[in-house]
């Protein structure tokens, strides 16, 4: 593929005329780069479904079928522990041995940014996110497929053209990470807002990106729905089976989102705090530590099985599959059961960001969910707006990406969320900002709080 028409210019001096964009749209080379993210949709979607359909079937028999065979009933509170510490040793191995450090670390956010990962990093972000996901640390699989999905066509791109241009590469491998996420989150629109959010990407480049990044997440939709059928292992995508009923936005709806938005951003500010203060012990022993972690999460889930006679898995993996289930049977937890679940959430979640591979999308939305859950009763609040603004506050102090926290909230509830897009506007603008006057946590004891770049990894 010649890309010479798709490039910036580097060298010094005046700066070069603006791009325009309809020039660059009639060239031999965009045109080929919008078949080629065509063609390339297909296989990274499949690679994608693949990724995401061995991760259910491995946690489904580990976690449930395997302990059924063997206790003939559900698995015992202590089942997880071990599962949780081989975790940790396997990610730890994968993030020191092999290059690339596992891809970005979960910590410092969602990183979209900074161009996909070169071939030999690959394997290295596979198998360290693999087994985090897994075996059960509470990490989501976006940001692996992103990296997976913009890796492979970046690699495709330099096969066909060694010395591409980087303009034709950031084009190729956004369309890439379209295709392998175009339906995890429940709309390739959506999923389009995260990557062009998290990135930065805006003016003429986000209309050369998008075109082909969405062509690909159409063929990559097509690709998850014909093997869904073909295969019956499912489509992997976000929904909720029970929607709250729909109310109208009230004052009292609309005064409730300003503190639980800063609230939100408290909370998120102490996962990270969490996630970056135990860094410094993980980079001193990454094994080790690692391992230490998947105890710790393992022992959490425990606990909370004991206490609260609810299974483990809500407190394990991303909480993706087990969102729904809590959304529908809301009336059957009592409010203490619900913050003892995001407490031990919140937990599991900032341990996993210290040192797991992943993404901080889904267990945010899940605490956010739980959160709403618990608050629905309070005066003039209902359960669909305080999902919405649980969800889209919790997404946003994670994330820091309003507009993405927004449609997440909104589009989850379905044909709902359009009623309580005012409340959840209202609790995302106050926990973006709250979030932003916070101080920066500190990655480690004794590091300046303006630190945010992630550290060098040291191998130990």
């Amino acid at each position: 593929m010649s890309a010479s028409d798709i490039q910036t210019s580097t060298s010094p001096g005046p700066s070069p005329p603006a791009m325009d964009p309809a020039a660059v749209i009639r060239s031999r080379a965009y045109l080929s780069a919008l078949i080629l993210a065509t063609l390339l949709g297909i296989p990274i979607s499949a690679i994608a479904y693949g990724f995401l359909a061995l991760l259910s079937q491995i946690q489904q028999y580990l976690f449930k079928d395997l302990p059924d065979d063997l206790f003939g009933g559900g698995a015992p509170a202590w089942w997880p522990v071990p599962f949780l510490v081989l975790c940790g040793l396997l990610t730890g191995l994968s993030i020191r041995h092999l290059p690339g450090n596992g891809g970005h670390s979960p910590a410092f956010g969602f990183v979209a940014g900074g161009g996909p990962p070169v071939d030999r990093e690959l394997p290295g972000i596979i198998l360290a996110s693999f087994t985090t996901l897994a075996l059960g640390a509470v990490l989501g699989p976006e940001a692996p497929l992103i990296a997976i999905g913009g890796g492979l066509a970046a690699l495709v791109v330099h096969l066909l053209k060694q010395d591409a241009p980087p303009m034709a590469v950031t084009i190729m491998a956004s369309a890439g990470s379209f295709a392998a996420i175009s339906t995890l989150l429940g709309s390739p629109l959506l999923a389009a807002f995260l990557i062009m959010e998290a990135a930065g990407i805006a003016g003429a480049t986000l209309s050369l990106v998008a075109l082909p990044g969405l062509l690909a997440a159409g063929v990559g939709a097509l690709v998850f729905v014909g093997l869904d059928s073909w295969t019956g292992l499912g489509n992997f995508s976000l929904a909720l089976t029970s929607v709250p009923p729909e109310v109208v936005p009230t004052i009292a709806t609309l005064a409730w989102a300003l503190p639980l938005g800063a609230a939100a951003a408290c909370l998120g500010w102490a996962i990270r705090r969490i996630g970056l203060t135990l860094r410094t012990a993980v980079h001193r022993s990454r094994v080790l530590v690692t391992s230490l972690l998947g105890l710790g999460i393992g022992l959490t889930a425990m606990v909370y099985q004991l206490v609260s006679d609810h299974s483990f898995t809500q407190v394990l993996f991303s909480g993706q599959d087990d969102l729904p289930d809590v959304v529908a049977h809301a009336a059957d937890y009592s409010v203490g059961a619900l913050l003892l679940l995001a407490a031990c959430k919140i937990l599991v979640y900032g341990l996993s960001l210290s040192a797991f591979r992943g993404g901080p999308v889904f267990p945010a939305m899940f605490i956010g969910a739980v959160l709403g859950i618990a608050v629905s009763g309070l005066p003039g609040m209902a359960m669909a707006p305080a999902i919405g603004i649980g969800i889209g506050a919790m997404c946003t102090a994670m994330l820091r990406l309003p507009l993405t926290s927004t449609l997440l909230a909104t589009l989850l509830l379905g044909a709902d969320g359009v009623s309580v897009t005012p409340e959840v506007a209202v609790a995302v603008a106050v926990a973006y900002v709250v979030t932003m006057l916070l101080p920066v946590p500190v990655p480690g004891p004794g590091r300046p709080a303006a630190a945010e770049a992630p550290p060098a990894e040291t191998k130990v």
